[in-house]
């Protein structure tokens, strides 16, 4: 492969000058992540703090449709986060999307009323999805080659740090008095915190590569790349291999020119491919993972963990559990490669659901029982983190081509916030009827997808971007992906 001989030319180390300096940049474009994390977990646990549901007069019955204004945002904000990313760039993406997230998040944080509280989430979620469409596309075309695959991991393992902030942040306020506005009004401003970080440092970043040379400036995208990539040698192997694969593939006419067009998704068999793949990611990365917020509440309370601050340090335990996972799992994904740790998480998935839902279904009057499910909870999500988390956001950002990139993110979002309102809304109505045994549901689904990943996910490891676009181009895009060369680095060659 031209990548791998390349490498071998270059010999690059982690820590050199260059790479610093893109570390930061992208440190920039994880923030997008950090916001999604943050809302991830704090309306969820506002919606259990009994003064919160009081002053917005929260019942069952509208509490839903609080909820749901976020994904709705989101959807929103679909149509028009990739054309606006590919038109203005992505690093306008995401500091657009920031703004709204920042204005959204003050919306909430200041209301009166619940229609006020209603409008705010929509805001955030309109933000959100165009800071998270942009986001991923930034990292992938930013990322040096040999460390494509970290780097970009590394954007979802970020949305750990905005869950961790406000798991613990509600778990200390929920020792204030019981009627303190400061308990929820504090989590709901924090939310602003990453999105002002990005706006205070995106100025500071360059676009990408990628990104200039489909606006026909050649010279722009090489000098980010000698700067970035090549240490500032105008001769590296590397700049020079990514200048002709982009002059090959990046198109200056492509139908990212046209806010209108999708048919870069669709129109030819390789096309349907790469989104058959991104809808299958967003499938699997959701529905895979059953609401845990069942299991916890329910084996704690048999195992006799009665009291609430304990029941809330438990959970507030996963989101720090799950992100030191990812990270163990990033640094082994370039190793092992997409398609094996998907496969192997998907599996993994599958029996610890299966124990869980064997001790949920036997645990009532035995702790050992639930303590075993307790643990078997924890070893899912552990498994969830290393092999999946990984992969949300750098699987779809890989092989998505270029002229597409920008709206496939946003399709795929668009997706996994479909997805995320079945899997919310469903679960609880299934449980109230069946019990435990709606999750046998999600340990057939686990294994499903294990096969789905097997027979039909390409390998993106040690193939550059516009490598992986001749790879969708072939007669058998998998067989393809997974074909080996071997590299003879001669030293002075």
């Amino acid at each position: 492969m031209a990548l791998a001989a390349a490498l071998a030319q270059e010999r690059p180390r982690p820590f050199r000058k260059s790479f610093l300096r893109l570390y930061l940049c992208l440190a920039v474009a994880y923030m997008c992540s950090s916001t999604n994390g943050f809302d991830a977990n704090t309306f969820g646990g506002l919606s259990a703090e009994k003064n919160f549901a009081t002053y917005f007069d929260l019942t069952p019955a509208n509490n839903g449709a609080v909820v749901a204004l976020y994904v709705v945002g989101q959807i929103t904000g679909c149509l028009f986060a990739g054309p606006f990313a590919d038109r203005y760039g992505r690093k306008v993406g995401m500091a657009a999307g920031s703004l709204i997230c920042i204005i959204g998040a003050a919306v909430q944080a200041s209301s009166r009323t619940r229609q006020d509280l209603m409008a705010g989430r929509f805001i955030l979620g309109l933000g959100a999805v165009i800071a998270n469409s942009s986001g991923p596309a930034y990292v992938v075309e930013m990322a040096y080659p040999k460390y494509r695959g970290f780097l970009t991991g590394l954007y979802q393992a970020f949305f750990f740090c905005g869950t961790i902030s406000t798991t613990w942040l509600e778990f200390g306020l929920s020792y204030l008095p019981a009627d303190s506005v400061v308990a929820w009004r504090l989590p709901l401003a924090m939310q602003t915190v990453p999105s002002l970080i990005l706006i205070s440092t995106v100025y500071f970043i360059p676009e990408t590569p990628r990104w200039w040379m489909a606006q026909d400036n050649h010279d722009k995208a090489k000098e980010i790349l000698v700067k970035y990539h090549g240490d500032g040698n105008p001769d590296s192997p590397i700049v020079a291999l990514e200048m002709e694969e982009m002059m090959e593939v990046v198109s200056i006419t492509g139908s990212d020119k046209r806010w209108w067009d999708f048919r870069d998704l669709f129109n030819t068999k390789g096309a349907r491919y790469r989104t058959f793949l991104v809808v299958a990611v967003a499938w699997f990365s959701e529905i895979e993972l059953p609401p845990t917020s069942y299991y916890l509440p329910l084996m704690a309370k048999t195992i006799g963990i009665t009291d609430v601050h304990t029941q809330l340090l438990l959970n507030a335990l996963q989101t720090p559990i799950m992100m030191i996972a990812s990270i163990c799992g990033l640094c082994m994904i370039d190793k092992w490669g997409r398609r094996k740790f998907l496969i192997t998480g998907s599996i993994l998935m599958s029996i610890c659901l299966s124990i869980i839902t064997a001790c949920t279904a036997q645990h009532a009057g035995k702790p050992i029982v639930s303590g075993v499910g307790i643990a078997f909870l924890y070893l899912f999500l552990v498994s969830f983190a290393v092999c999946w988390v990984p992969n949300q956001a750098l699987y779809p950002s890989e092989i998505l081509a270029f002229n597409a990139r920008g709206k496939g993110l946003a399709f795929y979002n668009l997706t996994r916030n479909v997805v995320l309102v079945i899997n919310t809304y469903v679960p609880p109505i299934a449980i109230a009827s069946v019990s435990w045994r709606f999750y046998i549901f999600y340990i057939l689904f686990d294994a499903f997808g294990a096969i789905v990943v097997y027979f039909t996910f390409i390998e993106t490891r040690g193939w550059n971007l516009e490598e992986i676009e001749g790879i969708f181009n072939s007669d058998h895009p998998k067989k393809e992906s997974l074909r080996k060369e071997k590299v003879i680095f001669i030293p002075g060659a």
